[in-house]
């Protein structure tokens, strides 16, 4: 994982924690919601607070997160917003974050310059032990406070203002007015400057969870279902939904995709460039047979792939050639190919329309197309750091260099040219109320 640290592909944008105020106030809060504290004196902490350095001191990466449901977190800064979320159970636990602290930005500024702000995402589980559980998490509730309780205190306080200023001889009440003067002494002055938190609750119905060995649920939907990455089996036969499929379903699965209008052909997407889409899809793949084959790639172009594929032509699979029948389609060099959900390049030749599970679709689509290293890095993060620590050594040099050139460079342009539209990749923005539908363009 060097490289990726290297170029900022891995940890990156991760907020510094280093001065002695900041690193006791996140003591107070990790003891308030775990009862341990770390004796690191600097460390880096994600959107959520959660610290790899302190993961590795507790042997727990978890810390914040104990059995990757009900996700806790700690507020230091409101910088926290830009920020990643590490070791992600939920696709849309960044989103909710993010939007958390937006809405609350001004009153999460005051609160954290003098002290942290800890809370946690709460549903209606405490457990996912059982796939049964993952139909019981239909909205998430935000519950959050300093650890000197300002926000309950605040809250306190202006209900004691409203029985001084309408309870009858409320003046002559002296137990109150002390109580009102020492709390206000704690809060300031409520009146003015009120200390409340926007705590919104967030409808989820359609997710990614990484649990069962990762999972798509489809709740909000016209034709739902649920997809598993790993063999479906296992997760039985009881579950309330009609559809679970798994990764070997690819027809089945085509077809959700379709009968929902939840995706369109990039050869038929308004404002991409398809022919330089389809190309590098191409050369992901011609890379990953060379490097397989012991090729070095270090600082290979353009020209040294296509050479590559001139040489191992034979060995490139049928994900290649299906692409490459499409690209002359695209060319204006060739009819247009038949492409069906059973060819292996058929998921590479899709895109998630623009609709409020553009995210959760493309995710879903990046590990049905996994030699689409660039999607796969862009949509879903935890499935390539999987994927990268089993690659050969020369693969790993060419994507971290490859990402860092083209993509780490204009996150924003290029997931725009890659994906449309103006939704962020990542999860940043959830809806909380996820309907949407359209025409499709594609066969099955």
């Amino acid at each position: 994982m060097k490289r990726l640290i290297q170029h900022g592909l891995m940890f990156g944008n991760l907020i510094e924690v280093s001065s002695p105020a900041l690193v006791a106030r996140y003591n107070r809060a990790l003891d308030s919601l775990t009862g341990k504290t770390t004796s690191l004196t600097d460390f880096h902490i994600d959107i959520s607070g959660y610290s790899p350095e302190i993961g590795d001191e507790l042997g727990n990466h978890l810390y914040l997160n104990h059995g990757g449901c009900n996700r806790q977190f700690i507020l230091l800064t409101t910088d926290q917003k830009t920020a990643p979320l590490l070791n992600a159970q939920f696709s849309t636990s960044r989103g909710i974050l993010r939007q958390f602290i937006e809405r609350n930005e001004s009153q999460l500024f005051a609160l954290t310059t003098r002290d942290a702000v800890a809370g946690e995402l709460l549903n209606s589980v405490y457990a996912v032990d059982d796939p049964l559980a993952l139909f019981d998490i239909r909205q998430i509730t935000i519950e959050a406070d300093t650890t000197e309780a300002h926000v309950s205190d605040a809250n306190r306080l202006e209900g004691m203002i409203n029985r001084f200023r309408n309870t009858d001889d409320g003046w002559l009440d002296d137990v109150l007015i002390a109580d009102m003067i020492t709390l206000a002494k704690k809060t300031g002055d409520v009146t003015r400057q009120p200390i409340a938190l926007k705590t919104p609750t967030f409808k989820q119905e359609n997710f990614w969870s990484a649990h069962f060995g990762g999972v798509y649920l489809f709740q909000n939907m016209d034709h739902p279902a649920l997809i598993s990455r790993e063999d479906k089996e296992p997760l039985g036969n009881k579950l309330p939904i009609k559809h679970v499929f798994d990764f070997d379903n690819r027809n089945q699965i085509a077809k959700f995709l379709e009968y929902n209008d939840l995706v369109e052909p990039i050869v038929k997407a308004r404002g991409v460039d398809a022919a330089a889409i389809l190309q590098q899809k191409m050369d992901f793949i011609v890379m990953d047979v060379a490097a397989d084959a012991g090729e070095d790639l270090t600082g290979a172009t353009r020209r040294d792939i296509r050479a590559l594929a001139r040489r191992y032509g034979r060995d490139l699979p049928q994900e290649f050639h299906g692409l490459a029948d499409l690209l002359r389609w695209a060319n204006g060099a060739g009819k247009w190919p038949k492409i069906t959900s059973e060819h292996p390049a058929y998921f590479y030749t899709l895109r998630a329309r623009n609709h409020a599970d553009k995210d959760l679709v493309n995710m879903l689509l990046a590990e049905l197309s996994p030699k689409d290293i660039r999607q796969l890095f862009i949509c879903h993060k935890e499935r390539f750091y999987r994927d990268y620590m089993s690659w050969p050594d020369a693969k790993k040099g060419y994507v971290a260099e490859f990402l860092a050139r083209d993509y780490m460079v204009d996150k924003a342009g290029a997931r725009a040219a890659l994906f449309g539209g103006e939704t962020p990749m990542e999860g940043e923005t959830p809806k909380q109320v996820q309907r949407f539908s359209g025409p499709w363009g594609g066969a099955v």
